[in-house]
């Protein structure tokens, strides 16, 4: 690790009851009933992930501080190697995807346009469980305007907008989709080799590590993305996509089944999701242009720490442990398992 990023631990350290964002009693509440998070567990936890950033010579100028670390340590409920490989993965799939996830500028014209356009943005409105909901629009998706990387920008620029506020760490998100007018050329935008990358590093570990599911391509990876997704719900799904729905569906766990809801109207969907954190459009109390200017002054607020994220690297992969790795034997040396203090909690997704 270079002597900056040493530094920068230090003064992270250091500067740590300062900086840190507090959370509500709810959310202090849910991370210790969900997350098994305390003061003494955070504070342990958040040492040994900067003791190993220092000593890790395949990470260059890592962000070590609190909010970004225990974004990775509460989506794996402090199990600090299963942290570890998440941050690892993360890494991989930003340097991987450049041309998608780099350069997180909201002000480029046609990503300011997507924007604007509703195609994706945070109710200012959390749900009756505390979450932020993230709201798609399908038919502001044009793909004879807008790109793959514009897409890709978007939503990215949406989830680490969001994952800077650590109350959304733990309370974790809630998706709406409305599906009516989506043009099937935008499966068309993304090769190949995007799309098998996307699948696979979206996986889901089912219970016990053995089977992989698929991931809706409107959710951010979990396996790359540490984001706590916990309900989808979907309206106006085109019959064409239905199949794809049920087939991906039926590999998913039963808890992670649950979670997906296809409404056939709004009346039902306001049954499973609060009215009030949706724009008036849907049934909620604010007009979506309203919304979306809001999100974008909060977009805005984040802009400089977002777009700092390019400045680490990853040098190298070989510390990521892929179930090709897992099943060679226990003897891995790979960094980010050999050299972790601590042991693999027992999880299940949430």
């Amino acid at each position: 690790m270079s002597s900056s990023a040493q530094s920068t631990t230090t003064a992270a350290a250091g500067a740590e009851a300062a900086a840190r964002q507090g959370l509500s009693e709810r959310a202090e509440a849910v991370a210790k009933a969900e997350l098994r998070e305390d003061r003494a567990t955070r504070d342990q936890a958040l040492q040994q992930f900067r003791d190993w950033i220092s000593k890790n010579e395949d990470l260059e100028n890592c962000r070590t501080d609190a909010s970004f670390l225990l974004r990775f340590l509460r989506v794996k409920k402090f199990s600090l190697p299963m942290a570890q490989q998440t941050l690892l993965k993360y890494l991989n799939m930003r340097q991987t995807f450049q041309h998608l996830i780099f350069n997180l500028d909201p002000t480029i014209p046609s990503v300011d346009a997507l924007i604007s356009s509703g195609y994706m943005f945070a109710s200012p409105v959390r749900d009756a469980m505390g979450r932020r909901v993230i709201i798609h629009i399908g038919s502001k998706m044009d793909p004879s305007r807008f790109t793959n990387v514009d897409m890709a920008k978007v939503h990215c620029i949406t989830y680490e907008t969001l994952l800077d506020d650590e109350e959304n760490q733990v309370m974790g998100f809630s998706h709406f989709a409305d599906l009516e007018g989506l043009s099937p050329s935008c499966v068309t935008l993304w090769s190949p080799t995007e799309f098998a990358h996307c699948l696979r590093w979206g996986e889901f570990a089912a219970r016990g590590g053995r089977n992989p599911t698929l991931n809706h391509p409107l959710l951010p990876r979990q396996q790359s993305i540490p984001m706590r997704n916990k309900q989808v719900h979907f309206l106006n799904l085109p019959a064409p996509l239905k199949y794809v729905y049920d087939f991906c569906r039926s590999r998913f766990s039963q808890k992670i089944r649950s979670r997906f809801l296809i409404h056939d109207s709004r009346e039902t969907l306001h049954k499973h999701l609060d009215r009030k954190s949706l724009p008036k459009e849907y049934g909620g109390d604010i007009p979506m242009a309203q919304m979306i200017e809001l999100w974008k002054e909060e977009i805005a607020s984040k802009q400089k720490r977002v777009m700092q994220l390019d400045d680490m690297r990853l040098v190298s992969d070989s510390g990521i442990v892929t179930r090709k790795s897992n099943n060679a034997g226990s003897g891995s040396t790979c960094t980010g398992i050999s050299t972790v203090t601590g042991s693999f909690r027992r999880l299940e997704v949430d």
